[in-house]
């Protein structure tokens, strides 16, 4: 696969076949880029599961493209705006859609042309008809905890169409009772399609903090506690658990918390674990956090979805004492407006959309490049901003690297004003 012109254009038409998965050796020089991570972590296994979802995700887009009656509407150009008013569909479903109508380009089946700020879509040829049960069966030879991210992408689409026009919230219904198990097994670290998110997190986080006499640790969102488990396990094999002097754990949702809280006193008894609730979007300081507190912040994708981007990352840096390091896992978009498997999940969520744009940092919601990862820690006041493992070099030869790590440093006691 290769890109031309605009980045986001896919050129597959030719080597895409709509009938075959052929899940191809990694690229040799894919280990070169890794060495600074644990062998395990990025294995085969994982590179062709990685591999499978995407190509999963777009038999689903296909399939979408039916039920959602795409295809009979793009005999001639038409902008996702546009078919949100012909189709009826609800206003903040155009980000979605635009994802489908992507994932339709890169599969040859439609062409798409900009104009503009106006990116426009058109049929080439009929899609063909998914085979998801074929593809399933393939995911879970190459991994059986595939499993997990499988049923949560069928529980998403299954919600496309009602989300579409309006008569269900995906955040009522992905979060809700029915959805709350499916996350449990996707947020899970046998889950190693998720899994390498917390790897690459904590890898990056001990090796900033391994020269520290005390640690005092700061965890936004921390779910049902997986990306804690790998930091604590990363930290106690490298002989570093003894300084944890202080690991805050905050998470707003108390069922999570509970669950993590449970989990983690059972497995760390004699580390200094408390659990609190943080709203990222509201100041600190009002939720019982200290300035110059702490010498992490660390998140694993969570800083995405904060409301205001640059306010979350200051209030991150004031949380920090001087020296200190916030380190975020993060799904890195490889290329402007790439589609990429994960946000068939999520992009239909308020919480996903729901957020202020910036023209530099934040063109639109949800995922963020390398380049604007690196450009928001730098407004937000940090020094020494740096992603890893290098996606913009790794995309040049593999396009489907989205799992990075960015990190920035407080380097001087300062006013704290901050950047906007």
């Amino acid at each position: 696969m290769k890109f031309v012109g605009r980045q986001s254009d896919f050129v597959n038409a030719l080597s895409f076949d709509a009938h075959e998965f052929e899940t191809r050796p990694s690229d040799p020089r894919l280990a070169q880029w890794l060495q600074q991570f644990p062998p395990a972590v990025f294995s085969e296994r994982l590179y062709q599961s990685i591999e499978l979802m995407e190509r999963y995700s777009i038999e689903l887009a296909v399939d979408l493209s039916r039920q959602l009656n795409l295809t009979d509407q793009l005999g001639d150009w038409r902008s996702a705006n546009e078919l949100c008013s012909l189709l009826s569909f609800q206003p903040r479903f155009k980000l979605a859609l635009r994802w489908i109508l992507e994932r339709l380009v890169e599969s040859g089946c439609a062409e798409a042309r900009s104009n503009g700020e106006t990116r426009s879509y058109r049929l080439r040829h009929a899609p063909w008809q998914p085979d998801l049960k074929t593809l399933r069966a393939i995911g879970l030879s190459i991994d059986p905890a595939n499993a997990a991210t499988l049923d949560l992408l069928d529980h998403a689409a299954g919600l496309y169409r009602a989300v579409a026009t309006g008569q269900q919230s995906a955040d009522h219904t992905l979060l809700g009772p029915q959805g709350v198990p499916l996350w449990l097994n996707y947020f899970h670290n046998d889950n190693l399609t998720y899994a390498v998110n917390n790897w690459v997190g904590a890898v990056l986080a001990v090796d900033h903090l391994s020269t520290r006499r005390t640690l005092r640790i700061l965890e936004l969102g921390a779910g049902a506690g997986s990306a804690c488990e790998i930091l604590l396990q990363l930290l106690a094999q490298r002989g570093l658990l003894s300084r944890v002097e202080r690991y805050l754990i905050t998470e707003p949702n108390a069922y999570f918390r509970r669950c993590s809280q449970r989990k983690l006193t059972a497995q760390y008894p004699g580390v200094a674990l408390e659990w609190a609730s943080l709203d990222i979007d509201s100041p600190w300081n009002t939720q019982g956090i200290s300035s110059g507190e702490f010498d992490l912040v660390y998140a694993v994708n969570v800083m995405h979805i904060s409301k205001n981007l640059l306010f979350s990352l200051n209030e991150a840096r004031l949380a920090l004492a001087t020296n200190g390091w916030l380190v975020i896992g993060e799904c890195v978009r490889p290329y402007d407006d790439q589609p990429i498997y994960p946000e068939l999940m999520f992009q239909i969520l308020d919480s996903f959309t729901n957020v202020e744009t910036d023209p530099e940092v934040r063109p639109n919601p949800g995922f963020l490049t390398a380049q604007q990862w690196r450009r928001a820690f730098s407004r937000a006041g940090f020094r020494r901003a740096e992603v890893a493992p290098d996606i913009d070099r790794i995309r040049e030869f593999y396009p489907h690297f989205f799992t990075g790590a960015i990190s920035g440093q407080k380097t001087v006691a300062e006013n704290d004003s901050g950047s906007s």
